[in-house]
Formats: C-alpha cells, sequence, structure tokens
C-alpha cells in the first residue's frame, strides 16, 4: 500500500507552489477565493497519491470529507477558541470564515480528479 509516486509527488510541489503564490499575491475576488478551494483538494488528493497506492474513489472521498471537517471548523470558530488569533499559520491553515461557496469549490476540485482520473484510466 505504501509506494512513492513521482508524478503525484511532482504535481503537489507544484500546486502547493501555486497555491502560495497565490496566497502572496492574488488579491481578487475571484482566484483567491474560489480557485485557491478547487486547488487544494486536489492538492491534498496528490499529496496522498505521492505516498499511497490507495483507489481513486476513497481517497478522493477522503479528501472530500477531509476538506469538510476543516470548513466546519471554521464555522465553529475553533481558531478562536483555541486561542490561536494571533497565529497565521493557524489562521491559514485552519482558516476563519466559513463560506458555503467553499463547500462547492471542495466539490468541484473533487469532481475534477475524478474526471481526470478515470481519463487516465480509459488511456491506460
Amino acid at each position: 500500500m505504501l509506494r512513492f509516486n513521482k508524478t503525484y509527488f511532482a504535481l503537489t510541489v507544484l500546486l502547493f507552489i501555486t497555491e502560495v503564490l497565490i496566497a502572496l499575491y492574488v488579491h481578487d475576488s475571484f482566484v483567491r477565493p474560489y480557485m485557491g478551494d478547487v486547488l487544494v483538494v486536489i492538492l491534498i488528493y496528490c499529496f496522498i497519491k505521492s505516498f499511497l497506492n490507495a483507489r481513486v474513489l476513497p481517497t478522493a472521498v477522503f479528501v472530500l470529507l477531509f476538506a469538510f471537517a476543516i470548513e466546519t471548523l471554521q464555522y465553529i470558530n475553533i481558531v478562536e477558541k483555541l486561542k490561536l488569533k494571533s497565529s497565521d499559520v493557524a489562521r491559514t491553515a485552519i482558516g476563519t470564515s466559513f463560506e458555503w461557496m467553499d463547500i462547492l469549490c471542495y466539490l468541484v476540485g473533487v469532481l475534477i480528479v475524478l474526471i481526470i482520473e478515470k481519463a487516465r484510466q480509459k488511456n491506460s
């Protein structure tokens, strides 16, 4: 079950760099709030697949549930409750505000993963 996959790892690094660049330099009302959320679930999926030889659907579902869990923590203001408001790392990693659109973005990201993986399997 454990194995290193160079392709998924390269995608993880590329997506991580993209997310960092978006966070640092993009201050708009579309790319940063929406595309960043779409990309983050793809990033997490690729990270998991970098090290685990796991099936596509269970991995995608796990990533989606994980993203929903983080969004739920935002809903209950976990950063504030844990007294981490002054921590840039906590505020960035967990987030500070619940948004229904984030849920939709996570769904879109996982759908993109499933579509690409299905196309890859057809071509193999």
